[in-house]
């Protein structure tokens, strides 16, 4: 559940409309679009309930029925697997100061349970091994569900239930408010969230768009019982709601048990909306907001005004954030970034029912003057506006944000989401089809004219943040208290009545339609792993090369992320800007990162753009030069990194547990610091990337619409002459011991308001045999926030977090467990106390046979849903091979989770819990309670 911030957004905010309507817009075809005139269904009462009307678009249908109920289906039978979502049009739009937040806290509120069903929905969905979960926006929210198709009447009556009967009194509304709360200071921790914040406010000073999604602290605090239940019965109500489902169903009858569940939920709203502020009142002159608040880097935002999504100007504008911002080859990289002024510039168009906004966002190189990006960045704006923009832009800007459609667009999830979008904030479903022809007619003319229309700096908001450094106060060193908190955690999570609630399933009828990946080894040791799905005409690539952090030297930390990151900025034949635009001309996107272990590879692109792609990939890795001058931007946007890392509680808390876990001399124990950077020089880099990046220590893993002989023989004609000397380098991981007590570490950093909490040692390799019992144990103890023992103790009971989560990293060369969860300082000792309390009686007493059988239910289905998604399905078959697990196991995991006994989740239970020998690492504010080990 969460609150859709500007970072969260996509660039391109409506995805996809059906896959063939988008290549028909590729291939400059006319739109072949189909109309059935609205009709009437005529019969008896029961039949009148249903349907009033009836429009197709093709295989997307929209039914209305009687009660308003709006219904889009879209059947996509690539996978037996179902999206069910239900969108609600309100949002924070619908608020006013005094009850800011309050949609977002009915979101959380749905999920607490029923008059029928009073329990945690939460475990409902997962006991359906269902990927579900909720937002609030502007103007909507939204509730969403993944799931196998013959789950599909189940979620339906589970949807309904909530929309027609929630529970609301005073016991969950006030341990909902504290999770919230918690919630609300995460984001607090982020300077961006609270700069951007400030900025909405002075654009939108008498709208709703002024205020935070989220909502504040103060108005969180007072709602009232009364308050949130007049808020859902106005808003929560058939006429004002959106069902969406696509997947793998049949339309006729799924229409029907639709009816049969929605169709008697009456309109109970009597009032209208609360907010009367249909058109924004914006600024109306120039405003600069400034914060001097702790923290590291300073940060500059402009926004401008902009208008509401239907109006006639938003594809130009989209076409203006493309050529401004994305990439490379933009205008403002080229301007601010290239030159120095700064180390990262973003933009972002937002545009909504009411209004909208066009957000750029930067972050300053080392040492320079806000006052001096500012100035540059009106300066850039007008000499493009004056000196005019080429076709070449335009039409990369369009085709990016063409084949962005379809290559966000590969999964029902993200088809359901933009059908849902289109429909709450335009009322037509078919509003991406509109949007994408007015995209094909923009011309430079109309980028010139909606700058100058739009982006004048009389109409902006300036935004700076400035950051402060206050003394650090160092944390209290008395003894830790964390015996204090009630523990009600002696019952088991799901215990045997919460059965009784769950909607009939029909058992599993699905066929899955998978195919062995090929596989082939060249001569030269590169392994490649070939997949063929004509579901999208779209290639996810998936890559690793052994070349990550663990070869990092012990004073040049941060070397294999800056090899990583340089690999595309030029070589022996191209310079960084033809290997970007030879991408972007496409749509196309290629990049590398360095993880824990190893460098991962993502790509991807459209299918005919697949040699592209390859030939990129080929380049980069076997002629890649690390041109002095992008090295040495680089580094610098390294360090800027690095500085904002060290001011988030997150990173802090994560590194400070890694080398408090791992001992010096222990590869994951060597992490980047200022120092290690900055003596990293150009020949490390060239060393580094000859000896580390070879093609036996390379795996590649396509899947997507190809011929696999033909994509096979391309990379062999490739990568086939790759070749280097010698063996590859290897590393000896020491043994680490398991501390012998509790050890609390509390960094403290100025300004949080939020404490991240960290907990756990080394953990099992992804070989070990116990494994698949630890994936069943992890579920059962905190895979999920909502539904696992530890949300429904530390989150759910006593409402003193957010999220709380449990996991067992298993890589290949280590292993990791930890618990991480975020909460107010006052309440961290409590939350640690009652997690270790968990802990040491699953350790103890063991879980029940019945938790296991619901995880391992979870765990297959989730497993099956995550096949049904490109981005995961070629991410578990390059691991899979990574991790030498054998070619059967893309089809055997679920079998192998399926034999896992009672007594070998609890033998896993006492082998690898340990709450009296963990290390425990809270950063951000200083908690008084817990001892500082420095």
């Amino acid at each position: 559940m969460s609150v859709f911030s500007r970072v969260h957004q996509h660039r391109f905010s409506f995805i996809v409309l059906s896959v063939w309507l988008i290549v028909m817009f590729l291939l400059n075809h006319d739109s072949a679009v189909s109309y059935k005139l609205p009709h009437s269904t005529q019969g008896n009462h029961q039949e009148s309930l249903v349907s009033t009307t009836t429009t197709q678009n093709n295989n997307v249908q929209k039914t209305v029925l009687a009660n308003g109920l709006t219904v889009l289906t879209k059947e996509v039978h690539t996978a037996p697997v179902v999206s069910v979502q239900v969108w609600y049009k309100v949002g924070s739009r619908d608020e006013a100061v005094g009850i800011n937040g309050i949609t977002h806290q009915l979101e959380h509120m749905m999920f607490k349970g029923t008059n029928s069903r009073p329990i945690q929905f939460g475990r409902l969905f997962n006991a359906l091994g269902s990927d579900s979960n909720a937002f609030t926006y502007y103007d909507q929210t939204a509730y969403y569900n993944t799931a196998e198709r013959e789950k599909l009447p189940a979620l339906l009556v589970l949807e309904a239930d909530r929309m027609q009967n929630l529970l609301i009194n005073r016991e969950k509304l006030e341990s909902e408010k504290q999770v919230v709360i918690s919630e609300l200071q995460g984001y607090e921790n982020n300077p961006e969230y609270r700069l951007n914040r400030s900025v909405m406010r002075a654009l939108f000073p008498q709208h709703p768009y002024g205020l935070p999604v989220g909502g504040t602290k103060a108005d969180v605090k007072k709602f009232t019982v009364d308050q949130v239940k007049k808020y859902y019965q106005e808003f929560y109500s058939p006429d004002r709601a959106v069902l969406v489902i696509v997947g793998d169903f049949q339309t006729a009858p799924t229409l029907n048990r639709v009816r049969e569940v929605f169709g008697k939920i009456a309109n109970h709203h009597h009032s209208s909306p609360v907010s009367t502020a249909a058109v924004p009142q914006v600024a109306t002159s120039s405003s600069t907001v400034v914060l001097k608040e702790p923290g590291t880097n300073p940060l500059l935002e402009v926004v401008y005004p902009v208008p509401n999504i239907k109006e006639p100007d938003i594809p130009a504008l989209s076409v203006m954030d493309y050529i401004l911002s994305a990439g490379k080859n933009s205008y403002l990289y080229h301007q601010l970034v290239e030159s120095g002024l700064a180390s990262d510039v973003t933009g972002s168009l937002s545009s909504l029912r009411a209004g909208g906004w066009y957000n750029i966002s930067v972050t300053p190189g080392l040492n320079q003057d806000l006052q001096n990006i500012e100035t540059g960045l009106t300066r850039a704006i007008a000499q493009l506006a004056q000196k005019g923009i080429t076709s070449d832009q335009v039409e990369r800007a369009k085709t990016q944000i063409l084949a962005s459609v379809i290559l966000n667009s590969r999964d029902i999830n993200s088809q359901g989401m933009q059908l849902g979008t289109d429909e709450t904030t335009t009322g037509d479903y078919l509003y991406t089809e509109r949007y994408l022809d007015g995209i094909r007619q923009v011309q430079a003319a109309d980028v010139i004219q909606v700058i100058n229309k739009y982006l004048k700096p009389e109409t902006r908001v300036v935004g700076r943040f400035e950051p402060t450094q206050p003394e650090s106060k160092s944390a209290d060193k008395s003894t830790p208290s964390l015996t204090q908190e009630k523990f009600a955690g002696g019952a088991p999570l799901v215990p045997a009545e919460m059965v009784k609630y769950l909607p009939k399933v029909e058992e599993s009828n699905s066929q899955w339609q998978l195919n062995t990946p090929q596989q082939y080894t060249f001569a030269n040791g590169l392994r490649l792993l070939l997949l063929p799905d004509k579901s999208t005409p779209t290639v996810t690539l998936r890559g690793y090369i052994k070349a990550g952090p663990e070869f990092d030297p012990k004073n040049k930390g941060g070397l294999a992320a800056l090899v990583a990151d340089n690999l595309m900025n030029g070589t022996t034949t191209k310079d960084m800007l033809t290997i970007a635009k030879a991408l972007e001309d496409r749509g196309a996107d290629l990049e590398f990162a360095a993880y824990r272990e190893g460098v991962r590879i993502k790509g991807v692109s459209l299918a005919s753009d697949l040699p592209v792609l390859l030939e990129t990939l080929t380049d980069v890795v076997k002629n890649s030069t690390f041109p002095g001058k992008e090295l040495e931007l680089s580094r610098q946007q390294a360090l800027t990194s690095l500085y904002s890392e060290l001011d988030d509680p997150d990173k802090v808390a994560n590194r400070t547990f890694l080398q408090s876990i791992y001992p010096q001399k222990h590869p994951l124990h060597n992490l980047p610091t200022e120092e290690s950077i900055k003596q990293i020089s150009h020949e490390d880099v060239l060393d580094f990337k000859q000896k580390h990046y070879r093609p036996d220590t390379t795996v590649l893993a396509l899947v997507g619409d190809f011929d696999v002989e033909k994509v096979r023989s391309l990379i062999q004609a490739q990568l086939g002459d790759w070749q280097v000397q010698g063996k590859p380098p290897d590393l000896t991981y020491p043994t680490v011991n398991m501390p012998e007590k509790v050890v609390n570490l509390n960094p403290v950093l100025p300004g949080k308001v939020q404490a991240i909490t960290y907990m756990g040692y080394t953990g099992i390799k992804r070989q070990d045999p116990r494994f698949y019992a630890a994936m069943i144990l992890n579920q059962i103890l905190g895979g999920d926030t909502l539904s696992s023992r530890l949300g429904a103790e530390v989150r759910d009971r006593q409402g003193l977090t957010y999220g709380i989560y449990s996991n067992f990293l298993a890589s290949k060369n280590t292993g990791t467990f930890l618990i991480e969860m975020q909460t107010s300082p006052e309440d961290t000792s409590k939350a640690i106390a009652s997690t270790r309390k968990l802990l040491q009686q699953i350790h103890q007493q063991g879980v029940t046979n019945l938790e296991v059988d619901l995880a391992k239910r979870t765990l297959i289905s989730n497993y099956n849903v995550s096949l049904a998604d490109p981005e995961q399905l070629t991410h578990r078959i390059l691991m899979n091979e990574v991790y030498g697990l054998d070619e059967k196991e893309l089809f055997s995991f679920s079998q192998k989770i399926e034999q896992v006994t009672l007594s070998q989740v609890n033998q896993a239970a006492r082998e690898l819990l340990h709450p009296d020998k963990i290390v425990v690492v809270t950063a951000g504010p200083q908690v008084a309670e817990l001892q500082s080990i420095r």
